[in-house]
């Protein structure tokens, strides 16, 4: 089914691979235009680069988004290059796994400050955008983690509960203004995240996953897609699990 993003403008956090990437493609391959934001200046050019070579008209702008005013200088960036917005997808995130009794204090403080406070400064500054016009879409992205927890990932986990328990407290105040905010919790997908798991390790969560597989990047891009898109008007404030069946 093709989707009704034709003209659309699409920032992404966190876009130059991965998830974030994947989900550049596919909003491309619908019709939207993109405004790809990440703090890798170099696998940003590549990845706008490998876009536009694509047919995609694609801009980007290096910021780490966990700083507030390099947050609100992206969408301005965003705003000034294609004079709207209409899908933000925050997906930026970072890693700093420890057992809780061993976990450094900066490890901490440093996945919370990009996962969840990255996310909402970006959401803060393209509300503004979207409220003025009286549209707008937030796809936020959570994980499994953020709804069941996982070992010696406290930090990574209360992030991404933070980032849920945010998605809907901006739903319930943006939806007046016509702005919809919902969050996709992917599973255990297969990107460079996963890749740095032992083959034990891997193993072992693959018996937790009733689909008995990893997911694909690109499968967590078509919902991000479908909850960007006009199809979606009516949901908003929801948390969609992208998992295999882990989380049931």
């Amino acid at each position: 089914m093709a989707l009704a993003l034709n003209g659309k403008v699409a920032l992404i956090t966190g876009g130059s691979r991965g998830i974030g990437f994947s989900t550049a493609e596919y909003l491309g391959k619908q019709g939207a235009k993109l405004f790809l934001v990440d703090v890798d200046g170099n696998g940003l050019e590549q990845a706008s680069g490998i876009l536009r070579g694509r047919g995609v008209e694609t801009a980007c702008h290096a910021a780490d988004i966990a700083d507030p005013s390099q947050a609100q200088k992206s969408v301005d960036a965003c705003v000034s290059q294609f004079e709207k917005l209409d899908i933000l997808v925050n997906n930026a995130g970072i890693t700093r796994d420890a057992l809780a009794v061993r976990m450094k204090a900066e490890d901490w403080e440093s996945v919370l400050r990009v996962n969840l406070s990255g996310s909402f400064y970006m959401a803060q500054a393209a509300a503004k955008v979207m409220m003025r016009a009286r549209t707008g879409r937030i796809v936020n992205i959570a994980s499994v983690v953020g709804l069941m927890g996982n070992a010696g990932q406290a930090n990574y986990a209360a992030s991404k509960a933070g980032v849920i328990g945010m998605t809907k407290s901006l739903a319930k105040e943006l939806a007046s203004r016509g702005v919809t905010v919902n969050a996709v919790a992917p599973g255990f997908i297969e990107t460079r995240m996963t890749e740095v798991l032992s083959e034990e390790t891997r193993d072992a969560l693959l018996k937790t996953i009733p689909l008995k597989r990893y997911g694909k990047p690109e499968e967590v891009a078509f919902v991000v897609g479908f909850l960007a898109s006009e199809e979606a008007a009516y949901i908003t404030g929801q948390v969609i699990p992208v998992d295999g069946g882990l989380v049931m």
